[in-house]
């Protein structure tokens, strides 16, 4: 059989269905010449009429077609002028304390609702069972997490264990206590839940809601950037990601922005497809995401934002550029339409360092798009820095076994200076990641924040101290920052007196059962005698009985505000039993 008659014949006279181009190139004008387009050099009769005709024809067919930005080559070597930043960092004439760097950000207000929220569902779980949580047993319970997270112990039951015992976390809080407020914690109700449109975050949305307004209220310096952040994890989550290129490949996927120093201002979990709000525009799912991180960015200010490639996209430079955000950014050679750059091969014959540029204007932004080769060719696109100035950089040549100068674009510096911020929150975070393991994924995101939140703390820590002239060697390190904040949870303002046994064996009820028994002299309410403040031991002239129940002591040391004699000796210790029981 002939194989045109099986397969059938191409008809030419067909239309040929044209390439869709990528959504984000349709809003860029199309320039044919650098000359202006006139109809006698189209060849076309001078009427009017019939070109208004035409026009109207061809109208819609028009709107269609995809117009590309026209790229040249630049004749000079211009250096273009770099845009000032328009605002400054207010300078802080105090250095606070640890937990008040991390208090201004893990506030107060977002304890009150997971207090909330984990007694009533210790409720929902088991109604004969309610925790009885209170915020500062939460807070002692957090700065445990912190303390486990500087020891790194493989299991938590072993910092309760006789033979590796830590007394910063075991004299906290009783093991079974502990477990049982993990085992409770949490930070919304179930029972609110939407039925259709559920949200994926709905367990720790008021938590991530906290945070992200806490974090946009901290200053941002001039340089940003927006990156991916992943956070460890395993177990069995629809959320859970693999990225092959990071150190972590398994986890939860956080799309970050910080500035160059690594203090995060915004983030946004990865959940899948998100729909972008109606106030933003639509310039493609990966430009989305820059769009919606980069809202809290003061405007006109001339901030710098960078991005990899998996973002950097035209129309999201020409968007950023309208608010008066300025870009820069590996990108792929697909986004960049109708450029034509210096092939891979042709860089390479030309030597290490070379280059090739492009410009286009686009109203009244220039783009600037460098293709440079080190070991292999990177291509940028940047609409505020370009090619020039070129300066050297050092780089290890592998044939000469020596460090040798390679020319270097300024577009490729200043992206390699100001991109690694959540890199650098990143390997922060990592140096004393909390490791407690849990059944309930969203435990794995709550530890991270208090890790990150830590990390913030410090990082705002370092900005205080620099912007007050203090030296490097006077500033606290991380460990040490970390410990003080877990000390300060643990014990600032809590009392550290475990409460075992019946209630009947407290100050109260024993002072009950005595009354029972026949007259008792009164002592103070509860309220006052263990409230904690201005209990001093004075010593008596006349000695006088003990006032805790069963003690048949007669010291001559008494409390002054509650005009009552207690113990206080090496084996009778009744002072602290009646102020703490």
């Amino acid at each position: 059989m002939d194989a045109q008659a099986f397969y059938g014949s191409k008809k030419h006279d067909q239309e040929v269905r044209l390439i869709p181009s990528d959504s984000e190139d349709s809003e860029l004008e199309e320039i044919d010449s650098e000359e202006e387009w006139t109809p006698e050099s189209a060849g076309m009769p001078d009427d009017n009429e019939s070109l208004d005709e035409e026009e109207n024809e061809d109208e819609a067919s028009q709107e269609d077609v995809p117009r590309l930005p026209h790229w040249r080559t630049p004749r000079n070597a211009n250096i273009t002028n770099y845009p000032e930043w328009q605002a400054s960092l207010p300078k802080s004439d105090d250095i606070k304390s640890p937990y008040e760097y991390f208090k201004m950000i893990f506030s107060e207000d977002i304890l009150e609702v997971v207090v909330e929220q984990s007694n009533l569902y210790a409720i929902q779980c088991n109604i004969n069972k309610p925790l009885n949580l209170t915020t500062k047993e939460l807070e002692q319970f957090i700065g445990t997490a912190v303390y486990m997270s500087l020891f790194g112990l493989p299991g938590t039951r072993m910092f309760w264990n006789k033979a590796t015992r830590v007394s910063q976390v075991a004299d906290t809080m009783a093991l079974n206590r502990w477990e049982f407020i993990k085992k409770s914690l949490h930070f919304n109700n179930n029972e609110v839940r939407q039925g259709e449109n559920v949200d994926p975050l709905h367990k720790i949305r008021p938590l991530v809601t906290h945070l992200t307004s806490k974090l946009q209220t901290i200053p941002m310096g001039e340089k940003l950037a927006v990156d991916e952040q992943m956070v460890p994890f395993k177990g069995r989550n629809r959320l859970k990601q693999y990225l092959p290129a990071k150190p972590k490949k398994w986890g939860y996927k956080i799309l970050v922005l910080a500035g160059s120093d690594g203090v995060p201002h915004n983030f946004e979990i990865y959940t899948g497809r998100v729909v972008q709000p109606p106030e933003l525009p639509d310039v493609g799912a990966s430009g989305n995401v820059v769009l919606r991180l980069a809202q809290p960015i003061p405007k006109h200010q001339k901030h710098k934002l960078f991005f990899d490639n998996w973002f950097t996209s035209v129309p999201l430079i020409l968007t950023l550029a309208q608010q008066g955000i300025h870009c820069a950014g590996t990108v792929r050679v697909n986004r960049l339409p109708g450029v034509s750059m210096m092939c891979d091969a042709e860089l390479k014959r030309t030597g290490r360092g070379s280059f090739d540029q492009k410009t286009a204007m686009v109203g009244d932004t220039t783009l600037h798009a460098v293709k440079w080769y080190d070991n292999r060719s990177v291509s940028l696109l940047s609409d505020y820095i370009g090619a020039h100035p070129v300066t050297d950089v050092d780089r290890w040549d592998g044939k000469q076994k020596k460090v040798i100068r390679v020319p270097c674009p300024a577009v490729v510096r200043e992206y390699n200076k100001n991109m690694g911020g959540v890199d650098l929150l990143d390997s922060l975070i990592a140096l004393y990641r909390t490791k407690i393991r849990s059944k309930k994924w969203y435990h794995r995101l709550m530890f991270h924040f208090i890790d990150m939140t830590t990390v913030t703390a410090w990082l705002l820590y370092k900005r205080d101290c620099s912007s007050t002239g203090m030296s490097k060697e006077e500033q606290i390190r991380l460990y040490t920052f970390k410990s003080y904040i877990g000390e300060s949870l643990c014990k600032s303002g809590k009392n550290l007196e475990h409460k075992r046994g019946r209630p009947s064996s407290t100050i109260a009820g024993e002072y009950k059962e005595k009354r029972k028994r026949g007259p008792a002299t009164p002592i103070p309410v509860p309220d006052v005698r263990l409230d904690a403040t201005a209990h001093w031991m004075v010593m008596d002239e006349k000695k006088g009985r003990c006032k805790v129940p069963g003690c048949k002591g007669t010291p001559k040391a008494k409390c002054q505000k509650c005009d009552v004699h207690l113990c206080f000796t090496s084996t009778s210790n009744c002072f602290l039993r009646f102020h703490t029981e």
